[in-house]
């Protein structure tokens, strides 16, 4: 099973329309959608697009990790659309759990703490 980026959605800027004023200091919250390669489904994943300046001014804390960053240049929503369809096509196993847990490798996946 593979998966397969499905679209890239943000509240907080409108993907088609948006330019940042300076294009290498910017950050948004990113919601990008996957699902199985042939599937109809999706599920969703979070993740902050930002450059390293306007990282190094909203860092959580002196020492983090860089889980749910997707640090970038400068903005190019193509090159980041690529990107993540190129990781999400490296995503492969057995299940579904497996595939989008190694896409939660980088992004915060909506089912990753869920407990039935």
């Amino acid at each position: 099973m593979k998966a397969k980026l499905r679209r890239l959605h943000s509240a907080d800027v409108d993907i088609p329309s948006y330019r940042p004023e300076n294009p290498e200091f910017f950050g948004f919250f990113l919601e990008f959608f996957a699902g199985t390669e042939n599937g109809k489904g999706d599920d969703a994943f979070g993740i902050t697009v930002c450059t390293l300046p306007w990282l190094e001014i909203h860092k959580p804390d002196e020492i983090f990790f860089g889980k749910n960053y997707l640090i970038v240049d400068r903005y190019d929503i193509g090159k980041i659309e690529l990107f993540l369809s190129n990781y999400c096509d490296r995503c492969v196993g057995d299940t579904w759990v497996e595939v989008a847990s190694k896409i939660g490798r980088i992004a915060e996946w909506e089912f990753e703490d869920y407990r039935e």
